[in-house]
C-alpha cells in the first residue's frame, strides 16, 4: 500500500482544540486545529516553512519526486512546486487545498492519490473537481476514497455552507462528478505507484468487483473551512495567557455552534450515505493571510 508523505509532526504547529467529534450520522467526524499563539499572535511563519516542504509532495506526484531525486535535480523540486500555483491576485483556494492535503495525510493517515496540481501544465490551468483524492484504509476489507473540499470565507458557517453545496453539485453534476473523477484517479494514479504489484492492489480498492465480494470501497469527503477570527482590542491587550485561554474558547465556541447546522446540512442535500471528516482553521485576517501564503508558496515573499 502507498504511504502518507505528510508526517504527524505537522500537526504540533496546531491545538488541538475539538477532536474526533462525532456527529449526528455516528461516522463523520469534526476536528478544530488552532495555530500555535506566540505574542498574541497565530505563529504563521513556522506553519509556512512547514507547508513550504509539503507542497512538493501537494504539486508532483511520487514518480516525478523520486526521479528528480534521483538525478540530483534538487533546486527543480520547489520551483516546479512553485510554477503550479495560482498568482495571489487570482488565487482563491490553494493555501486552503495544500492544508487540508496536509491533514488528510498527516491526521486521518489517507494517502494521496490525485491533487488538482498534478494535472496543471501551466499555475493558469483551473482544473474542476475535486481539490485532492486520497485513500483511507479502515479494516483489511474496507476502503473510503476521500474527495478533497476546501473552503475559505469570512465565517466558518459560510464556509460550511459552500462547502456543502459544492459537494452536492460535484455528486450530482452531469461531467464533473464522482465518476468523472474516478476516472481521472484510474488515469494518474500510476504516477503514485512505484511497483506493479501496488499498482493492481490498489486498482481492486478503487473498482472493486461484486463477483468477488472481497472489498468494500465508498466514498466519503474531506472538507477544509479556513474562517476569519474578529478580536477587539481588549482581547489584543490581553497576557499572553489570558489571550490564548480567551481565544481558544471564543473558537471552540464559534465551532460548536455549527454542529446542528453541519447535520442540517447533510439532511438538506440528503448526504447520508457518506462520511464526512472536517477540520477547521481560525485566521486573523484571512484575506491577508491568503494573500501572503501564496506569495510564499510561490516564492515571491
Amino acid at each position: 500500500m502507498i504511504k502518507p508523505l505528510v508526517k504527524k509532526k505537522f500537526l504540533d504547529h496546531f491545538y488541538h482544540e475539538v477532536k474526533d467529534h462525532v456527529l449526528e450520522d455516528d461516522r463523520s467526524r469534526l476536528n478544530l486545529h488552532i495555530i500555535r499563539i506566540l505574542n498574541n499572535q497565530f505563529a504563521i511563519k513556522p506553519l509556512m516553512q512547514e507547508l513550504l516542504n509539503h507542497m512538493i509532495s501537494f504539486c508532483l506526484s511520487k514518480k516525478e519526486y523520486k526521479n528528480l531525486i534521483e538525478e540530483e535535480r534538487f533546486g527543480e523540486l520547489a520551483e516546479l512546486a512553485q510554477e503550479r500555483f495560482r498568482d495571489y491576485e487570482s488565487n482563491e483556494g490553494e493555501f486552503g487545498e495544500l492544508l487540508l492535503y496536509c491533514f488528510l495525510e498527516s491526521h486521518l493517515e489517507a494517502p494521496k492519490l490525485l491533487t488538482k496540481m498534478n494535472l496543471k501544465t501551466s499555475h493558469n490551468d483551473y482544473v474542476k473537481g475535486a481539490d485532492g483524492v486520497h485513500l483511507l484504509k479502515l479494516s483489511e476489507k474496507n476502503y473510503q476514497i476521500v474527495f478533497g473540499e476546501s473552503k475559505m470565507y469570512k465565517t466558518f458557517k459560510e464556509g460550511l455552507r459552500k462547502a456543502f453545496s459544492s459537494i452536492n453539485s460535484f455528486i450530482n453534476h452531469k461531467k464533473n462528478n464522482i465518476h468523472f473523477e474516478i476516472n481521472l484517479v484510474n488515469t494518474h494514479f500510476d504516477q503514485e505507484i512505484e511497483d506493479e504489484q501496488t499498482y493492481e492492489e490498489i486498482k481492486k480498492i478503487i473498482f472493486p468487483s461484486a463477483q468477488e465480494d472481497e472489498i468494500n470501497t465508498d466514498n466519503a469527503f474531506g472538507i477544509f473551512v479556513g474562517f476569519n477570527l474578529e478580536l477587539d482590542s481588549q482581547i489584543k491587550r490581553l497576557s499572553n495567557s489570558d489571550f490564548q485561554n480567551t481565544v481558544r474558547g471564543m473558537v471552540k465556541d464559534v465551532v460548536k455552534k455549527e454542529y446542528k447546522y453541519i447535520e442540517s446540512q447533510i439532511d438538506k442535500y440528503e448526504l447520508y450515505g457518506y462520511t464526512f471528516y472536517i477540520y477547521c482553521i481560525p485566521f486573523l485576517d484571512i484575506e491577508k493571510v491568503r494573500k501572503e501564503a501564496i506569495k510564499k508558496l510561490k516564492g515571491e515573499g
